[in-house]
């Protein structure tokens, strides 16, 4: 028998293409940290039919949670999308005192733990917070309730939309911009017509990037958020409190819609890159 399994190993082995070694390693390497991974969450649902899937991916609250992570992080990813432009265009375009502080603590939610994100937005925005306490008498209240899921999304996404849009104005030639006035536009007119049009696929990307971000936040969400149903808690929040009444496949069902999304966000952000890439190719 093992006469047997070596020559059809052999023969196995003589119809393998010759692929280098280091391609097999990153193969390896990318099957253990996102195929497994992948195929552990989804294994979770074998035992269950479609009739107890689409009872737990359509239950209430679920579709609440959905509606809330969703929902929030297009109007979060849609400001910063405004935003950021701002931002990147300020740091771009004009010199003055301490910009190297500014471009640099642009980078901070990419550094800052999530947690500490979320317990310092809670104390800043909490009704005895510094800004809390001051829109509390116009009965504005932020800290936990969905205005600071929406806060919190807003945080960690925004370097998302500056990092992408920045390398291109810093690629824009301002001779383009003085044309523009010599032949008598506005600078609106120089902004709409000449300005943004190659933005355009940098800001889209961006803005598609902060909305995958925003959607998978968890630790500062959880803090500053009062995560109850049908009100301001999330998916990531819902899947932690499956685990913690043992629901793992309610949790595993939930994941898996969540790493749909992602997947979908992942091609859009692709077919963007791509289309931006053709743009800037053009004479």
């Amino acid at each position: 028998m093992l006469t047997t399994l070596s020559i059809s190993l052999s023969s196995f082995t003589r119809f393998l293409p010759k692929i280098p070694w280091y391609w097999w390693g990153i193969g390896g390497y990318l099957s253990i940290m996102l195929l497994l991974p992948i195929l552990a969450l989804i294994s979770f649902t074998a035992n269950l039919t479609w009739a107890e899937i689409w009872r737990i991916t359509t239950h209430p609250v679920a579709l609440s949670a959905y509606r809330v992570t969703f929902f929030t992080a297009i109007y979060a990813s849609s400001i910063n999308g405004i935003a950021g432009v701002a931002v990147a265009w300020v740091l771009v375009r004009y010199r003055f005192p301490g910009k190297e502080i500014i471009d640099g603590a642009i980078d901070l939610p990419f550094a800052l733990p999530t947690a500490v994100a979320g317990l310092t937005l809670a104390t800043v925005y909490a009704e005895n917070g510094w800004i809390g306490s001051l829109l509390a008498p116009l009965g504005i209240k932020i800290a936990f309730t969905r205005l600071g899921v929406g806060l919190a999304m807003v945080f960690i996404s925004l370097p998302f939309v500056v990092r992408t849009v920045q390398p291109v104005l810093q690629e824009l030639e301002p001779e383009l911009e003085e044309v523009a006035w010599c032949m008598g536009a506005s600078r609106w007119q120089t902004f709409r017509r000449v300005i943004l049009p190659p933005l355009i696929p940098a800001i889209l990307t961006g803005v598609a990037l902060g909305f995958s971000r925003a959607v998978g936040e968890y630790g500062s969400i959880v803090i500053i958020a009062g995560n109850i149903p049908f009100q301001d808690l999330i998916a990531p929040v819902l899947i932690f409190q499956r685990l913690e009444q043992f629901d793992y496949a309610g949790a595993a069902v939930i994941g898996t819609v969540m790493l749909l999304v992602s997947l979908a966000s992942l091609l859009i952000i692709n077919c963007l890159q791509s289309w931006g890439n053709r743009i800037n190719q053009r004479p």
